[in-house]
């Protein structure tokens, strides 16, 4: 167990910031799963709504240093690609 003062803060912090982020984790997975559903459903507007809440979520959890921007890119664009299909389908 830690000794100093400084030491305790620094552990306290790691605590609030670990359960922040697997909030924010959690929340980007929920929406991406929204948009899943969405397109398993066949669904296009409720999927583009789902995708644009998804992308932003998504994006904050870049800024958040969760996600580096090249991941976080790719599952956008493989979201995005989805969405298209439905439409293709559609027609």
């Amino acid at each position: 167990m830690a000794n100093h003062v400084a030491t305790k803060k620094a552990i306290r912090k790691t605590e609030r910031k670990t359960a922040i982020n697997k909030n924010r984790r959690s929340r980007i997975k929920t929406f991406i799963k929204k948009v899943i559903t969405s397109v398993n459903k066949g669904c296009p507007e409720s999927a583009n709504r789902a995708l644009i809440n998804a992308q932003s979520e998504i994006m904050k959890g870049v800024s958040a240093k969760l996600m580096k921007s090249n991941t976080a890119s790719r599952k956008v664009s493989s979201l995005y690609k989805s969405v298209k299909n439905i439409k293709i389908l559609e027609k």
